[in-house]
């Protein structure tokens, strides 16, 4: 069965009902997954994150590809060794192992979705012990 998150409030600090937000890096930047394994989607997942005037992303580089439609604010994105300016509307290919890096250069908060394969899920082993355990 499908699902809705309805918004709460307007950007740029945008929230949706329903949906965590965790902090991205240590400048404060967010990440929100709107939809992902826990809604019940196997094959995809698309997340927000949003970060602070001044701040960056982590540099990174994955497995996966990424499909970013930023939403609002400008920044700057490096893609490999290349670097663009990017603004709310533009929309960001990030192919499999490319180093990418976002930087805020806007006076408010830069904020983008990603869209992404899902993470593997990692097998729980007879090993591990079991929730009841946990807690013990």
């Amino acid at each position: 069965m499908g699902i809705v998150h309805r918004r709460t409030g307007n950007g740029p600090e945008y929230r949706w009902e329903d949906v965590d937000v965790f902090e991205y890096t240590s400048n404060n930047a967010t990440k929100q997954v709107l939809i992902g394994r826990n809604d019940g989607a196997p094959n995809f997942e698309v997340r927000l994150f949003t970060i602070p005037v001044g701040g960056k992303s982590s540099l990174d580089h994955h497995a996966h590809d990424h499909g970013v439609l930023i939403i609002h604010g400008r920044a700057r994105v490096m893609l490999g060794d290349k670097f663009e300016e990017i603004q709310e509307g533009d929309i960001v290919y990030i192919p499999t192992w490319e180093r990418h890096q976002f930087e805020n250069l806007s006076d408010e908060p830069f904020s983008f979705l990603c869209i992404i394969p899902p993470k593997p899920v990692k097998p729980e082993t007879e090993s591990q012990p079991s929730p009841a355990e946990k807690q013990m």
